[in-house]
């Protein structure tokens, strides 16, 4: 399987709440993952940051993305996807009641390959955009 089509299928089972469970098999099983955003200041982990993505399903339902670009950087071992994050929280599990607030949050992800797998991961996303959308700061 190519670099691509591993990080395709890893953004897929990510961005759809497969949680760790989905993505294990497309990361090496101590990968690291990185974020500049107070939301997932303490994900250190791609595991980790693959359990949050599913437990944002929770409060945000129809949670889904629209991928705007894949691309593969062979010489580097990396692929970078960006896409846009929309969703309305409708659902338990927000930092308070639903508030019927819709989001749609740019972000992208780089992912660096050793071997055949992802072995660490960058999110790049502002959050405080992300959560004064929803309502939640």
């Amino acid at each position: 399987m190519t670099h691509e089509r591993t990080a395709r299928d890893f953004f897929e089972a990510c961005e759809t709440g497969g949680g760790w469970e989905a993505c294990k098999g497309y990361c090496h099983a101590d990968a690291s993952f990185a974020c500049q955003a107070d939301a997932l200041a303490d994900t250190t982990t791609l595991a980790g940051y693959a359990e949050w993505m599913k437990a944002l399903l929770g409060p945000i339902p129809d949670g889904r993305y629209e991928l705007t670009a894949f691309a593969a950087d062979a010489d580097r071992g990396t692929v970078v996807a960006s896409a846009v994050f929309r969703g309305t929280q409708t659902g338990a599990g927000g930092p308070g009641e639903p508030t019927g607030k819709a989001v749609a949050s740019d972000y992208a992800y780089v992912m660096r390959f050793d071997g055949d797998r992802i072995v660490h991961m960058t999110k790049i996303w502002n959050d405080a955009q992300a959560l004064r959308q929803l309502g939640w700061a």
